[in-house]
C-alpha cells in the first residue's frame, strides 16, 4: 500500500484578512505556506506549533486556530521521489493537514531566520492573489482544494505563469 507522509501547514491570516506566503530559499519566485513533517509520536497540532515556531517564528501564544481540515493528499514526480533524503525516500508524497491560523494583534513581524532556514521571503496577500504558478505541478490541485475550503477562493486550473 502506499504510504504517505504525514505533512501539516499552516494558514496564517492577519486581523485585515491578508495571508502570509513565503518563498522558498532554493526555489526563487516558489511560494508557499509554512509547512512541515510530523515527527513520529506527534500529534499534528504539535507538529504545527514545531513548524510554525521554526520557519517563521511565531509561538503558539501568537495565533489560534480556527478550522482544521486533512486529507489533502500529493504524489511526488518521479524526479521528487529520487532527490528526497532517504528517510522521505520511503514515502510515495505527502497527506497534509491544514490549521486556519488567525494572528493576534501584537505578535512579532515574521522571523524567518531560524535554522534551518527555508524561506527567503515572506509577504501578505489577498487569497485571492495565490498563483498557482508559484508552485510546482504537482502540489496544485492540493492548493487549489484548499484554497476553495478555507477562503472560498477559486484559483481554477490554469497559472498566470
Amino acid at each position: 500500500m502506499a504510504k504517505y507522509r504525514p505533512n501539516v501547514a499552516a494558514l496564517v491570516v492577519r486581523s485585515d484578512g491578508k495571508l502570509l506566503v513565503c518563498e522558498r530559499i532554493e526555489v526563487s519566485g516558489a511560494w508557499q505556506f509554512p509547512q512541515g513533517g510530523v515527527d513520529e509520536g506527534e500529534a499534528v497540532e504539535e507538529a504545527l506549533v514545531r513548524e510554525v515556531e521554526e520557519e517563521v517564528g511565531w509561538e503558539a501564544e501568537d495565533y489560534t486556530i480556527e478550522k482544521v481540515k486533512g486529507g489533502y493528499r500529493y504524489d511526488y514526480p518521479e524526479e521528487v521521489r529520487v532527490k528526497k533524503a532517504s528517510r522521505k525516500a520511503q514515502y510515495v508524497g505527502q497527506e497534509q493537514t491544514y490549521f486556519l491560523c488567525r494572528l493576534r494583534d501584537g505578535a512579532s513581524e515574521v522571523d524567518l531566520t531560524g535554522e534551518p532556514r527555508e524561506f527567503e521571503q515572506a509577504k501578505w496577500i489577498d487569497p485571492g492573489e495565490f498563483d498557482l504558478g508559484w508552485l510546482p505541478e504537482f502540489k496544485r490541485v492540493v492548493y487549489q482544494a484548499v484554497m476553495e475550503d478555507f477562503f472560498g477562493v477559486n484559483l481554477g486550473g490554469e497559472s498566470s505563469r
